[in-house]
């Protein structure tokens, strides 16, 4: 696909979960389709009829094993983030129909146990997690996302000190 092609393209509308214990450190999960260090916090697709917070949970759910009843959402961000995919993924990721996410974050207390934290899910998206203190995360991170990353932790910093 040429650069104009892509710039076409809509936005995948998703959401994504920072997710805080009560230590402050933040959850993260290294991507199982990743042969490089590839971190990120839950996130996923908006599904037809969904809330962003509905999915927002659903999404903690499937990819983290987390109920509802185990978190208490603190916040979100007051507008979308949008993201860009590099060009060479457009054509790969999501069968080249977008040009990368707009996403709503939400952050959600963890009011569980670890061992309530299940990646062994129906379909696994992590190989394994850690808790991150919040100022190491972005470094973590793909560093295609990582703008998006400073930009959600700076919207959550007040709530993250």
């Amino acid at each position: 696909m040429t650069p104009a092609e892509i710039a076409l393209l809509p936005y995948r509308p998703c959401v994504g979960v920072v997710l805080v214990n009560a230590d402050g450190k933040v959850f993260a999960g290294q991507r199982i389709d990743a042969q490089v260090d590839a971190w990120q916090m839950p996130q996923g697709g908006i599904d037809a009829g969904e809330t962003p917070q509905e999915a927002a949970l659903r999404e903690l759910w499937e990819e983290t094993g987390v109920t509802g009843d185990l978190v208490t959402v603190e916040a979100e961000t007051p507008d979308w983030v949008f993201y860009d995919l590099p060009h060479d993924l457009v054509p790969k990721v999501w069968k080249g129909r977008f040009r990368g996410q707009k996403q709503r974050w939400y952050l959600m207390r963890f009011l569980g146990r670890d061992d309530q934290i299940v990646i062994e899910t129906e379909h696994p998206e992590f190989s394994r997690w850690a808790w991150l203190d919040p100022r190491d995360l972005v470094d973590r991170i793909i560093p295609f996302k990582r703008a998006v990353y400073a930009q959600v932790m700076d919207t959550f910093a007040d709530r993250l000190a």
